[in-house]
């Protein structure tokens, strides 16, 4: 198939790049798409300088730490006027396999309003055969929706949507060629992300919980996933889907420690719900001037 440029912006979220970026805007080339953009958080390194000498367009993000954040900020500020949009992190590397897919897929499939990307996964210092696969909702048609909004007062200031989806009106498909996710961080950091991304996914389901709409909106996985994550089963069933039935078994120890640490990572969000709706429940027996600021959503 003949190298076509897409219809599509590639947005690519950042903050202190300079590593990664490159490789990034390399990996993307210049005849993919009309248009990449580099939405900036005032990156004091040379990230944005490394845009500019690659084409991408920079525009700076200073969140005043309500809704939006970054990505909804930008559909909402700056709506590409491409049919699609895909957002990527800088991390992140096309590969050929995928571009071949992308072209192949968008010129076809007119049903759909978004694609499921697929990533690879690094542990220890090498691509994982098997277990978790990533996935991401990060390809859409412009217009079609945008990122759920969760109110986030008193638990998190990151300035970017991490784990929400975006919710679109229409028919959702998948590309199968993965992304290189390009992942090397050691332990020590994977370790803390968990322990942040655990409040945030305890506080995030609370909140959802309650929201009908929102549940509407939910994937199967989703769905499976809500109704298992206020119970202690959660964690032992995601190892065993991870290492036996997804083909964790297949990197050996490092697939073994891997499921582990999933495994650590959805029990720590059961006993932070378990935490909050505890500390919420005394709070609302104490008197007006005795109450303590509770951890809500």
């Amino acid at each position: 198939m003949s190298n076509f440029i897409l219809d599509l912006t590639i947005a690519i979220p950042v903050r202190n790049e300079e590593q990664n970026l490159p490789k990034c805007l390399a990996a993307i080339g210049p005849d993919l798409a009309r248009h990449v953009v580099v939405i900036d958080s005032g990156s004091t390194d040379k990230t944005t300088e490394i845009a500019k000498i690659y084409g991408a367009e920079v525009i700076d993000f200073k969140w005043d730490g309500k809704f939006p954040k970054k990505r909804n900020w930008y559909l909402q500020n700056h709506t590409p006027n491409t049919k699609w949009v895909m957002f990527l992190d800088a991390d992140e590397l096309l590969t050929d396999d995928f571009k071949t897919e992308l072209r192949a897929t968008l010129q076809r499939d007119e049903e759909y309003v978004g694609f499921w990307l697929r990533y690879t996964i690094y542990f220890l210092g090498k691509e994982n055969k098997g277990g978790y696969f990533l996935h991401k909702l990060a390809l859409f048609k412009t217009g079609t929706g945008e990122y759920e909004r969760i109110d986030e007062d008193q638990w998190s200031h990151l300035d970017m949507e991490i784990h929400e989806h975006p919710v679109l009106n229409g028919k959702v498909g998948t590309i199968k060629s993965k992304i290189d996710h390009r992942d090397l961080r050691g332990v020590s950091y994977y370790v803390t992300k968990h322990n942040e991304y655990s409040s945030w996914e305890a506080a995030r389901f609370l909140k959802l919980s309650k929201d009908t709409d929102a549940k509407q909106h939910w994937s199967w996985m989703q769905r499976i996933k809500y109704s298992l994550i206020k119970t202690p089963l959660l964690g032992p069933i995601y190892f065993l889907g991870s290492f036996f039935v997804m083909g964790g078994f297949r990197d050996g120890t490092r697939g073994f420690t891997f499921a582990l640490l999933k495994m650590a990572y959805f029990t720590q969000t059961y006993l932070k719900i378990r935490e909050i709706i505890a500390a919420d429940k005394e709070n609302k027996t104490l008197p007006e001037n005795e109450k303590q600021t509770v951890l809500t959503v």
